[in-house]
């Protein structure tokens, strides 16, 4: 009977711990760095800012339920208001939303990794309890040989008694098959300037492409090829020979003065539910209001462009106290009033548009042994960076088989692609990030990876057993040279009115740290009352609407028509 009940408790035990992927702790140096610290200082001031009289608490309309909008409105509840956020889809997380496909698998707007060095996000999962749910891969960068099929090297970090910048000094300088020892000292000249003097420099390196700034420091094209065409096109989807500088500088500055700035993680499951779900909780149990299937249509203002009312979709109106756009810039472009688009203030968002996107999720009838774990440089024409999500997330976890995510960019003409593949079907996107794929794993998927096999063949290789192609026409905004300025601040000009969004002016670019950041400080200059300068011009302008029904028309990513998966609103 004794022995009954021991494998009675074995089996509770493994059913109620199902996870065998490694669980890394998150490395305690993050919580030491000044970043982390000015994150928390900034939290606590707001949560120390309450009204002190209820007739002080804000109703504040947040459009959008991405990050940004998800952000603002935690720490608006923090500050003792009541934010109401309007989503129009049917699902949170915007550019990081998931959905299930019919077969219950997950199907995800992009691959969302989670670094060192985002002080803000980490702060948010401590403050919401939701540190165990990351899952912490081994410090290191790894980058696929392109002129040897089916080889990876990587950048090997030290362990935590190397503080840095050494410790990214010992991975650069370990590694000998990317960059000679001449390359390494030649990139000195360009990379001492950011050590030393870090913002000012990097924010003056805006203007030059990443080739002009390559040649302004001497720096040879083997770095360009080794190095930051990989960087470019995962920080920002374009072909760094059409990349701000800047963009590249803002990361390596991170990842040199953090020592643990570029380690990795990944949540373990779907964003959508891990993450924004939690904060959806978090702000409900203090009062304000999370709603989906909410399309806004219109913003009403008085003759002096103060916001009267929000328009929605089903007819109905929303009067609040304050106003917050958390949408992507093209989204907010198409709704901006008429009023605002003489304002100086406004103008400058009118140069700044999304770059497109694709994420390809491929499931595998087996495992590929030799992809790893963690993040993977893929270094081809058409693949930015991908994962194989069975061996980092708990919610893709199969002994058995593969699950790759793979950033497909850049996708056309005008970020640097010869082909425009926003336009192309599915069947040949595919087929592209397969051919890669057979490059880059040659002993298991063979020449060809298609499924199903013909009997003729038997079992040679591991084969695709099914795919998604998720588009995103405008996803963050194109950081090309010049456009940082154009940026504006999260306080405006109208006084019932705050931006958010990752393309307002931060330090974060367009990311996920960016977004949370730029919530953060809309949720500041409302508690402050802060305003933006600007000043009414003539010559304002129709916006061009936002009468669409699909994703897309939201800034949301979908699958194609005529593939297996059908659009999620």
């Amino acid at each position: 009977m004794l022995q009954f009940y021991i494998v009675v408790l074995l089996s509770i035990i493994a059913i109620a711990s199902p996870l065998t992927l490694p669980r890394r702790p998150t490395p305690s140096r993050i919580f030491d760095t000044e970043n982390y610290k000015d994150a928390a200082s900034l939290s606590k001031k707001l949560a120390s800012h309450k009204p002190s009289t209820p007739s002080d608490v804000k109703t504040v309309a947040v459009i959008g339920g991405g990050l940004s909008g998800l952000s603002c409105a935690k720490y608006l509840s923090d500050a003792g208001h009541t934010p109401v956020i309007y989503e129009a889809r049917s699902i949170l997380g915007g550019k990081v939303s998931a959905w299930a496909d019919p077969s219950g698998d997950y199907i995800e707007t992009g691959l969302h990794i989670f670094f060192g060095a985002y002080p803000n996000m980490m702060n948010l999962f401590t403050e919401l309890s939701l540190h165990s749910r990351l899952q912490w891969t081994p410090h290191r960068m790894t980058f696929a040989l392109p002129s040897t099929p089916g080889g990876f090297t990587s950048f090997n970090f030290p362990g935590p008694s190397i503080p840095s910048p050494f410790n990214m000094a010992y991975a650069i300088l370990t590694n000998t098959e990317m960059l000679s020892l001449l390359d390494k000292l030649k990139m000195l000249p360009g990379l001492l300037p950011m050590y030393v003097r870090g913002q000012s420099f990097i924010d003056e390196q805006d203007e030059l492409t990443v080739d002009e700034f390559m040649e302004k420091y001497g720096m040879p094209p083997s770095i360009k090829v080794e190095l930051f065409n990989a960087m470019g096109k995962a920080l920002d989807f374009i072909d760094s020979s059409k990349l701000s500088m800047g963009v590249i500088l803002t990361a390596m500055n991170r990842f040199i003065n953090e020592a643990d700035g570029s380690q990795t993680a990944f949540i373990d499951g779907p964003q959508t539910e891990r993450l924004c779900g939690p904060i959806k909780e978090y702000i409900e149990e203090r009062g304000g209001k999370v709603n989906t299937g909410m399309p806004v249509d219109e913003i009403v203002t008085d003759d002096e462009g103060v916001i009267t009312c929000l328009k929605m979709r089903d007819g109905s109106e929303v009067v609040a106290d304050h106003y917050v756009s958390a949408m992507p810039v093209d989204v907010f472009k198409r709704l901006m009033p008429e009023k605002w688009a003489g304002n100086s203030f406004f103008k400058g968002v009118e140069e700044l548009k999304g770059v497109p996107v694709i994420n390809v999720m491929v499931w595998f009838d087996g495992r590929l042994e030799t992809s790893g774990e963690g993040l993977c440089f893929s270094r081809s024409e058409v693949l930015s960076v991908y994962a194989d999500m069975s061996k980092n997330c708990a919610e893709y976890e199969n002994s058995e088989g593969s699950v790759l995510s793979l950033v497909f960019a850049p996708c056309d003409e005008q970020t640097g692609s010869s082909i425009n593949w926003m336009k192309e079907p599915d069947s040949q996107i595919i087929d592209a990030t397969l051919g890669e794929l057979c490059r880059l794993f040659p002993g298991e998927l063979g020449s060809d990876a298609r499924f199903p096999r013909t009997e003729s063949e038997g079992p040679h290789g591991v084969r695709v057993v099914k795919s998604a192609v998720v588009r995103t026409p405008r996803s963050v905004y194109a950081a090309v040279p010049g456009m940082n300025k154009f940026r504006p601040t999260q306080s405006t000009p109208i006084p019932n009115f705050t931006l958010a969004g990752d393309w307002s002016s931060q330090k974060y670019l367009g990311s996920m740290e960016g977004a949370v950041y730029a919530g953060k400080l809309a949720a500041e200059a409302i508690v402050e009352g802060r305003r933006g300068e600007g000043e009414q011009g003539g010559g304002g302008k129709k916006p061009g609407g936002n009468r669409g029904e699909t994703p897309i028309a939201f800034g949301g990513g979908q699958v194609g028509v005529g593939t297996e998966f059908k659009n999620h609103a």
